[in-house]
C-alpha cells in the first residue's frame, strides 16, 4: 500500500526528477490534513461496528427487498457476508484516508471484485448505497464528536473513488 509521500517520489523516481513545487504543494498539503487524517481514523475505528449497524439498518429500512426471499442478503449466510462487506469497505476507506492515496481501494477491494460479485449475483446498486450511507455516517460522527475539520474531501474522496470504482464496472 502506498500512501501520498510515497506515491509522490515514486512518481518522481521513475521520471528521473527532483521534487518540484507541485510535489512539494502536495506533500504540504498531506501533512496539513495529516492530524484530521489520524482523528478521523480514530472515529472510524472506536464506533466501526455502530457504524455497520447504523448503514445496515438505514440500507434495509430503505430497500427491505433485501431482506424478503429472494433478496441478496435473504438468509443468515447473505445477511452476514453483507454486514462482512460492508465492514470491509469501510476499512480500506479508513487505511485510504489515512495514507492519503486510494491505491489500497484498488489493491484490495476493486480488483477482482467484479468476478466475486459475479458469481454471487450481487446487485450493485445497494452495494454503492451501502457505500454513500457509510460516508454520510462517518461525516455526521465526525462533527457530532466536534472535529472541525478544514476539508471534507478527506472523508469523501475514498468512498466517492470505490462508488466510481463499482459504477464503471459491468457487475
Amino acid at each position: 500500500m502506498q500512501d501520498a509521500i510515497s506515491n509522490i517520489v515514486n512518481k518522481y523516481d521513475l521520471a528521473g526528477k527532483y521534487l518540484d513545487i507541485t510535489a512539494l504543494n502536495e506533500l504540504g498539503i498531506y501533512f496539513d490534513t495529516g492530524l484530521d487524517r489520524v482523528r478521523v481514523s480514530e472515529i472510524i475505528n472506536s464506533q466501526a461496528s455502530n457504524i455497520v449497524k447504523e448503514t445496515s439498518a438505514q440500507l434495509y429500512d430503505e430497500q427491505p427487498e433485501l431482506l424478503r426471499p429472494g433478496g441478496n442478503s435473504y438468509t443468515t449466510r447473505r445477511y452476514a457476508a453483507c454486514l462482512r462487506d460492508i465492514e470491509y469497505y469501510l476499512r480500506y476507506c479508513s487505511y485510504a484516508i489515512v495514507a492519503g492515496n486510494n491505491n489500497i481501494i484498488d489493491e484490495r477491494v476493486l480488483d477482482g471484485l467484479r468476478e466475486t460479485y459475479n458469481s454471487l449475483e450481487v446487485p450493485i446498486g445497494p452495494t454503492i448505497r451501502s457505500i454513500q450511507i457509510l460516508q454520510e455516517i462517518i461525516i455526521e460522527t465526525v462533527y457530532v464528536n466536534k472535529i472541525n475539520l478544514d476539508k471534507k474531501d478527506i472523508i469523501i474522496q475514498p468512498f466517492e473513488y470505490l462508488i466510481k470504482g463499482l459504477s464503471e464496472q459491468n457487475i
